[in-house]
């Protein structure tokens, strides 16, 4: 059998990815009206994918998944486990259910709100996470998801599969940075 060690993103470089993954977010869409933001939206390689048709549709996307992420980080912290957490929803198929209708969800905001929401839990998340540094942010605790560290369980939950740990939008919109400014990620990640 063959263990792969895989390093976890320090707090401060978890929180520049996740930062500069919304501001890009946050630089493409601030200054579009609703129904432009709602327009079919396709890159040159192909979709946005995730079920996302627009730019509204990509911003409640990483919204649905940030907001599952802090809820995650912040039910560890209190010894309990996040419902997103047990192996039920840990599969492709419960992932393409929340994509979708997380999505689905999204439509029936209007921008301005949509971006609200978006801002307050990117700020949400960059203060949850600016909590923790060295042995808090690597030290082991009580729960079997914080074997590594509520870095590991950070770095698990905003790892989209076969990408970098703490980019989304960025991802969706093919603009990730060179790959040399970040590490790959965990081999088991969330859908």
């Amino acid at each position: 059998m063959v263990e792969f060690t895989v390093s976890i993103v320090p707090a401060e470089e978890a929180r520049r990815r996740l930062r500069a993954d919304h501001d890009l977010l946050l630089a493409g869409v601030n200054e579009l009206a609703g129904e432009q933001l709602a327009a079919t939206y396709q890159l040159a390689s192909g979709p946005l994918g995730d079920f996302c048709e627009s730019l509204h549709d990509l911003v409640a996307h990483v919204l649905m998944w940030d907001e599952i992420n802090l809820a995650v980080l912040t039910e560890a912290v209190a010894s309990r486990v996040h419902w997103s957490l047990d192996p039920r929803w840990e599969t492709t198929e419960a992932g393409r259910l929340l994509n979708r209708s997380g999505v689905e969800a999204g439509r029936q905001l209007p921008a301005g709100l949509l971006l609200h929401r978006l801002r307050a839990v990117r700020d949400a998340v960059l203060g949850e996470l600016g909590r923790y540094e060295g042995q808090a942010w690597t030290g082991a605790g009580q729960l079997p998801s914080l074997a590594r560290g509520i870095g590991g369980l950070a770095q698990k939950v905003w790892t989209v599969p076969g990408q970098p740990a703490f980019w989304h939008a960025a991802i969706h919109l093919n603009q990730l940075p060179l790959a040399s400014q970040w590490a790959r990620p965990e081999s088991t990640s969330r859908p």
